[in-house]
This record gives C-alpha cells, sequence and structure tokens, in this order.
C-alpha cells in the first residue's frame, strides 16, 4: 500500500509558522489582507471560497468578500476589481473561478493588479516563473511542489509527467519543476529549485500509458473520475491526484473521488495523495502564503517579517 501524502498535516504546520509572520507584520503595523470575490451560483465554490475566510480568520489574516450576482455583466465583476486594486489596504486579490458563461474569468484576473495576484495566474507572475523569478507561484502547484519535498520525494533529477496542460495547474507545474537556480538567486527565490525533467500530456495524449509508466512522480487533473488506473504506472511511482469529482455509485450513494482508481493504483505506487485531504488543503496554504509574502513585500519590510519561501 502507498505512504499517503497527507496534505492536511503538512497545511497545518505551514499555518502555524505563517501566524507567526501576521504576528510580525500586525506589530510592524501591517496587517496582511486577502479580498476574495465570487461571481457565480455554484453551491461548493461558495463553500470553497468560505473554507479560504476561515483560513484568514485562522491566521490573523484580514478577510474581505465581495459577492457579485451571477446575472450581473462583465463590468460589475471589473469594477469590483479596479477598485480593490485601488485600495492600499489590500494585498491580495483572488477570483473563484466558477464565473458564468458571459464572463471570461482569465480576463477578470488579468485585471487584478499583479503585485497583488496571490493565485499567481497574471501574465506577469506566470512570465516571472517562466525565467525563473517568480514573485508568486500558482497555489496547486506551489503546494505539490512542498508535498513532494516535505515527504522526501526525490524531485532532483526525477522524471515527472504531468497529465494536465491547463494555466492553473499544468503548464505552471512543469515550468515550477524544471527550475534551477544558483545558490545566490535561491537565496532571493520565492521556492526552491528542484531542477526535474517534465513531461506535459493530457487526457488526449497519444500514448499516455507510455508516457506516465516511464515516470518517477505522476501528477494527474483532467478531472475524469479515476482516470489514471494502475496500469498507467510502475511499481514505486509517486501519484499526486489533484481531480476531484463525484460519482454515483451502484448502490445511488455519491462519493467524492479524484483522477485516480486508487483500488489499483494504490498497491503499485511508493506514494500517493488521499482525495479528499491531499493537495486541496495544500492549495489553500499557499494562498496565505502567498497573501503574506505580498503583504511583506507591499508593506517593503525586512525580509526576516516574512517568507520568501515555505519550508518544509
Amino acid at each position: 500500500m502507498a505512504q499517503r501524502l497527507e496534505g492536511q498535516e503538512l497545511a497545518a504546520s505551514i499555518r502555524d509558522r505563517l501566524s507567526d509572520h501576521v504576528d510580525q507584520l500586525t506589530e510592524y503595523g501591517h496587517r496582511p489582507t486577502l479580498a476574495t470575490l465570487h461571481m457565480g451560483a455554484d453551491p461548493g465554490a461558495a463553500t470553497y471560497v468560505e473554507m479560504k475566510q476561515r483560513d484568514c480568520d485562522r491566521l490573523g489574516v484580514d478577510g474581505r468578500h465581495v459577492d457579485i450576482d451571477a446575472d450581473a455583466d462583465a463590468q460589475t465583476l471589473y469594477d469590483a476589481i479596479e477598485r480593490l486594486n485601488a485600495d492600499p489596504d489590500v494585498d491580495g486579490i483572488m477570483i473563484q473561478d466558477d464565473t458564468p458563461a458571459h464572463v471570461d474569468w482569465m480576463s477578470a484576473v488579468r485585471r487584478i493588479d499583479p503585485t497583488k495576484d496571490v493565485d499567481g495566474l497574471h501574465p506577469d507572475n506566470l512570465g516571472r516563473l517562466l525565467a525563473g523569478d517568480p514573485r508568486f507561484v500558482p497555489c496547486t502547484p506551489l503546494g505539490i511542489e512542498r508535498l513532494l519535498v516535505a515527504n522526501g520525494i526525490a524531485v532532483e533529477g526525477a522524471d515527472v509527467a504531468i497529465v494536465n496542460h491547463s494555466n492553473i495547474v499544468g503548464k505552471p507545474l512543469a515550468n515550477l519543476l524544471v527550475q534551477k537556480t544558483d545558490g545566490a538567486a535561491a537565496a532571493k527565490a520565492a521556492t526552491a529549485a528542484p531542477n526535474a525533467t517534465v513531461t506535459v500530456c493530457h487526457s488526449a495524449t497519444e500514448d499516455l500509458t507510455a508516457k506516465t509508466r516511464a515516470a518517477d512522480i505522476v501528477v494527474v487533473a483532467v478531472g475524469i473520475p479515476e482516470f489514471l488506473d494502475g496500469s498507467m504506472i510502475t511499481q514505486g511511482t509517486a501519484v499526486v491526484d489533484v481531480g476531484v469529482s463525484t460519482v454515483e455509485r451502484e448502490n445511488g450513494e455519491r462519493e467524492q473521488v479524484g483522477d485516480v482508481e486508487v483500488e489499483t493504483v494504490d498497491p503499485k505506487a511508493s506514494h500517493l495523495t488521499p482525495n479528499p485531504g491531499g493537495v486541496g488543503p495544500m492549495t489553500r496554504a499557499m494562498l496565505m502564503h502567498n497573501t503574506i509574502r505580498a503583504a511583506g513585500l507591499r508593506a517593503d519590510v525586512d525580509r526576516r517579517l516574512f517568507p520568501e519561501q515555505v519550508s518544509s
């Protein structure tokens, strides 16, 4: 049976360390502030935003929330973003990604001030990651990298297959995992330099199984329930499951599952993220990390007062 990559416990330990940074910043006179925006009708997304606001409460971060009617026009959302951009007390802004069909979510993200884009998805921040000088690393990729490192999984020199090519997970994770910096640059970096060899795939990749079986680490995020089965990995592979789906079983019960068929993958994998409880908690912890980092950068305080990187 695979060793579980428990995100809940690691996220809790990270929050403990981040809480100290919040206290230091608050004593310095700058309490970190995160603004969340939700323009959608998905109850699950609304619950996720509430969880992020609860994370703020736990850490002493000032959490602000802006709820926008899903029937409103795009300009209503854009105007809310501009107000938050102009607010000197707001350090971070994130927009929940279930915007209605008439509003392009990424167009909204591109309107966020890059220095407040704590999701790390503005083109300016993605470009800085590509260049090896990240300001904010996207939360899910950073959470995955921290989860691997904290569990002693060798990333440097490893072959990694990422089954996702989105701007949220696959592309930034690939860029994060191939980073290599010298000692001086690493000291200034927002995260470590994993120096892996990465293959980016997707659900329609030709002969996908050959690519996942050749990997030491497989990250799957296609949103297809139980997509990755045991035949697609070799013995000893570390598997990170990012997908979240709800399926109805033969008995009529509904169950949350990921992209991994646990029954067949578990006996072969060396490590496996539980789902739920693996990547999700880490994503939220990294949002708090980026928010507190943003507060430190905006306050222009000594580097010791805010996290340049989250250590394992």
